[in-house]
């Protein structure tokens, strides 16, 4: 008898609004996965941070990522212009991320998410009821493969 190992991949939707991050952690495939359940969903930094916030932020990031093993980040794209650009909090955060994250980091467009949703929808059944919170989830699922 032959034993395979299978490697999990643990992917994590990051998505960045205003001055705070939404977390979502997902494992196994677009068909089979599930939620990595955890009581942390939302890290945030203050309006106006001084080092010691972000150094704080960096801490519970951190944490995060190595309780839940975390190989890979995906984060929503932000818009640079017009309507709708993304603030000084979500730019702060994303050099932030760009800086510190040990593992993989990948940027998904929004059209991208609604595309990937249109196809697989029947297969978020776990998906997660708030709105925040389901973006995050998309942005974990446009990962697995």
């Amino acid at each position: 008898m032959f034993c395979v190992e299978v490697n999990i991949l643990i992917t994590t939707g990051v998505f960045l609004k205003g001055n705070e991050v939404r977390l979502v952690s997902l494992d196994g495939t677009r068909a089979m996965h599930r939620v990595v359940a955890t009581k942390v969903n939302k890290i945030a930094i203050p309006k106006a941070p001084t080092v010691e916030d972000i150094k704080t932020f960096c801490e519970a990031f951190s944490a995060y990522c190595i309780e839940h093993h975390v190989e890979q980040l995906v984060l929503n794209r932000r818009a640079t212009t017009g309507q709708g650009a993304g603030g000084a909090g979500t730019f702060i955060l994303e050099g932030v991320l760009l800086t510190i994250t040990p593992v993989p980091l990948i940027f998904v467009h929004p059209a991208t998410l609604k595309a990937t949703d249109k196809r697989n929808s029947e297969l978020k059944a776990d998906k997660p009821k708030t709105l925040d919170l389901g973006k995050a989830y998309d942005l974990a699922f446009e990962a697995l493969v």
